[in-house]
């Protein structure tokens, strides 16, 4: 069923590749396919936002000076696109270990029923939640960690550096480390893995959106403004869709508690 819907997939993305494409390795066709991918998403979806947010509704959105330059921007592209090459191993590491049979994961929703699927999911959610958190304050609270890896995404530590684009501007270890929970969690808890490869790929959508410095105000989802605060002041918010981790370890602050402490 998983080697199924492989070819499935490789059919769709590579589909005007030559023949010889098919006949690489199993991983190598699968690596081709997540890098094209990821390589569309970022700068297609990166590119739609920013016409979005600058042009279409700069004037709303930002004062004079707020948005990020074009240098900033292309930095952040270029960052991105050289760790791209390197993100796209970790969803094909993850299809070699469930076609092996090493994880929990199951290839068809009829396997468990729509009830545990989504039971499945909620729990899934929760154990990612827990460990990017942890996997990312990690990356600040150890100072190797940070000074080798982490620190190249937080150059960008002023709302008019970030942009839609930064958010795939890392070390391609330290990215890559924030979405492995996603991967480790298919050992604990049983998930649809097509469901699991368009989640890795919905955090390309997310990150997108939490670096483009609009406050949203929508809580308990940990939406840009609360990311800019992160970015900011470094030790606050480092949850990945939602709140509540860091409410539960002591490292939330709102953009309101922000601007209260600023007014004293």
């Amino acid at each position: 069923m998983y080697l199924q819907e492989d070819d499935w997939k490789n059919e769709i993305v590579l589909y005007f590749f030559p023949d010889g494409v098919y006949e690489l390795p199993r991983f190598a066709r699968c690596w081709i396919r997540n890098y094209l991918l990821t390589v569309v998403l970022y700068l297609g979806l990166g590119a739609l936002w920013s016409i979005w947010v600058y042009k279409i509704k700069g004037k709303r959105y930002f004062a004079p000076g707020e948005k990020p330059s074009k240098k900033d921007v292309f930095e952040q592209i270029k960052v991105s696109m050289m760790a791209i090459p390197l993100y796209a191993l970790l969803p094909c590491a993850a299809e070699w270990m469930v076609e092996r049979g090493w994880t929990k994961a199951y290839a068809s929703i009829s396997e468990v029923g729509i009830p545990m699927f989504f039971a499945y999911f909620a729990m899934y959610m929760c154990c990612v939640e827990f460990g990017v958190y942890w996997m990312h304050r990690m990356l600040h609270e150890s100072k190797f960690l940070y000074n080798n890896l982490h620190y190249i995404h937080h150059k960008y530590n002023k709302e008019n550096t970030m942009s839609p684009f930064a958010g795939l501007a890392f070390h391609p270890l330290d990215g890559m480390l924030q979405a492995i929970p996603y991967v480790w969690t298919l050992y604990m808890v049983p998930m649809h893995f097509l469901t699991v490869e368009l989640l890795l790929f919905a955090t390309g959508v997310w990150t997108t959106n939490i670096h483009d410095n609009i406050n949203g105000k929508c809580e308990p989802i940990m939406g840009a403004a609360y990311h800019t605060i992160h970015h900011t002041l470094y030790r606050f918010n480092y949850g990945h869709y939602l709140t509540y981790m860091d409410r539960a370890f002591g490292t939330y602050i709102t953009p309101y508690q922000l601007e209260k402490r600023k007014s004293k």
